[in-house]
C-alpha cells in the first residue's frame, strides 16, 4: 500500500475511537448474522465440512473487498474504512469500563448480565473478583484480536486484509469450540484463526511491554510474565497476550471458567493480586495505548518502506 497504508491505519484507528461500533446495521455483525444461516444449511458433524464452510465463508467478502480495492484503486480511503469497521478498541473499553461502574456499584446481576457481551463463559454464580477477572482477560485477549489483528492484516493486504482477518476471526468465535456439535465442524476456523493471530498475538505482547510505561504499568513485570506464561494457556496465542497484561498490570490470571456444563481450568499467569475494578480500568488504558502504539509503529513502517 506504499505511503497510503501509514494514513489508512491512523484514520481508521482515529475512525473507531470517534464513532465506535454502530447499535445497528453493523457489517461485521451482518456477516454474522449471514454466517449463521449458512451454518444451519450446511452444517455436518465433519472436518470437510466445517472446512468448506470456513473457507467459503471468509474468501466472499475477501473477494468483494478485493474487487472493490481494484475499481477504486488503493486508495487509503477504503482501507481506513474497512478497518474502522473492523476494528473494536473503543466498544471493548467502553463495555469493560461499564463493568466497572456495575461493579463498583455493587450490581452484581447487572455485571453478570453484560458478561455475554466480553466472554463466552457462564456467568451466572460468578462474584465480583471472578467478573473483574474475566474482565482483565478479555480486555488483554482482545486487544490482540480486536485490535491489533485489524491493523496487522491491513498492514499487510489493504481492505481485503482487514476483512479477511475480521470473517475468520468472527467465525471462529461462532464455531471454534471443542464442544460437541463444534469440535469436527469448527476445527477449520479454529485453525485458520490460530494462524491468523500467531504473528499477531506475539506482536501484541511485545507491544505491551512497550507501551506499559506509557500507561503507568510495568514493562519489565510484562516481559516476565510473557516470557514464563505465555505459553501456558491452552490456545497457541491467547496467553501470550494475556500473560504480558498479567504482568504489566501486576495481576494474577487463569483459574477455573464454566463453559456450558463444562469446568476448565486456566494455569494462572502472572503472580500478582487477584484482578479488582481499579485493575479493569488500567487495563483498559493500557489496551488503548497498545492499539495507538502498535498503529503509529506500523505506519512508521509503512512510510519508511514507501521511501526506500
Amino acid at each position: 500500500m506504499g505511503r497510503s497504508a501509514g494514513v489508512a491505519l491512523l484514520a481508521g484507528v482515529a475512525l473507531d475511537e470517534a464513532l465506535g461500533d454502530p447499535a445497528r446495521l453493523h457489517p461485521v455483525a451482518g456477516f454474522g448474522a449471514a454466517a449463521a444461516a449458512a451454518e444451519r444449511l450446511v452444517y455436518r458433524p465433519s472436518r470437510a465440512s466445517g472446512a468448506a464452510y470456513a473457507a467459503a465463508a471468509v474468501a466472499l467478502p475477501t473477494a468483494l473487498a478485493v474487487v472493490v480495492q481494484r475499481r477504486l484503486g488503493r486508495r487509503a480511503a477504503l482501507a481506513a474504512a474497512c478497518l474502522a469497521v473492523t476494528l473494536g478498541g473503543r466498544t471493548l473499553r467502553r463495555t469493560a469500563l461499564r463493568m466497572a461502574d456495575l461493579l463498583d456499584a455493587g450490581d452484581l446481576a447487572g455485571a453478570r448480565a453484560l458478561a455475554p457481551a466480553l466472554v463466552a463463559r457462564r456467568a451466572d454464580g460468578l462474584g465480583a473478583g471472578e467478573l473483574a477477572r474475566a474482565t482483565v482477560e478479555s480486555l488483554a485477549e482482545n486487544t490482540a484480536d480486536a485490535v491489533a489483528g485489524p491493523l496487522v492484516w491491513t498492514a499487510v493486504a489493504g481492505a481485503p486484509g482487514a476483512v479477511a482477518y475480521r470473517a475468520a476471526n468472527t467465525l471462529d468465535a461462532m464455531v471454534g469450540y471443542r464442544d460437541e456439535r463444534y469440535r469436527a465442524f469448527g476445527w477449520a476456523a479454529a485453525r485458520l484463526d490460530d494462524a491468523l493471530n500467531w504473528p499477531v498475538a506475539r506482536l501484541t505482547a511485545a507491544a505491551t511491554v512497550v507501551a506499559a510505561p506509557l500507561a503507568g504499568a510495568d514493562a519489565r513485570a510484562a516481559a516476565s510474565a510473557w516470557r514464563r506464561d505465555g505459553h501456558r494457556h491452552p490456545s497457541p496465542n491467547g496467553g501470550q497476550v494475556e500473560a504480558a497484561f498479567a504482568g504489566a498490570l501486576g495481576v494474577r490470571l487463569g483459574g477455573a471458567n464454566r463453559y456450558g456444563d463444562a469446568i476448565e481450568h486456566r494455569p494462572h499467569l502472572g503472580d500478582g493480586r487477584p484482578p479488582d475494578t481499579a485493575a479493569i480500568r488500567h487495563a483498559a488504558r493500557l489496551s488503548a495505548c497498545v492499539g495507538w502504539l502498535l498503529a503509529a509503529a506500523l505506519a512508521l513502517v509503512a512510510g519508511r518502506r514507501a521511501w526506500a
